[in-house]
């Protein structure tokens, strides 16, 4: 089942105003992905959120999890790829660069 987001995406599925972001669309985009979002994974998301907010620049992995208390395997574990990207791609944050 593929489902549909109701606002625009750049090619990848980044949103292209991040004030068109909500817990909602969150849902959708990670949907899309075939991921179901649990609180656990809306918690980190809300989490970079509030970091991007403060720092102006998407966390590194290391330093998002060692402030969630998380190992970067666990992070792994729950996303299975890219944990930063798809953080910040359903969070409505811009694409990491680097290593993510």
């Amino acid at each position: 089942m593929t489902a549909t987001v109701s606002v625009p995406l750049d090619n990848e599925g980044f949103l292209l105003n991040r004030d068109d972001w909500s817990e909602e669309i969150a849902a959708e985009l990670a949907r899309t992905d075939d991921f179901e979002i649990t609180e656990q994974v809306m918690a980190f998301i809300r989490e970079a959120r509030a970091m991007y907010e403060e720092d102006g620049v998407v966390p590194p992995i290391r330093i998002f999890a060692k402030k969630q208390k998380v190992s970067t395997k666990d992070l792994y574990d729950i996303f299975k790829k890219g944990p930063m990207k798809l953080i910040c791609k359903w969070g409505g944050l811009p694409k990491p660069t680097g290593c993510v």
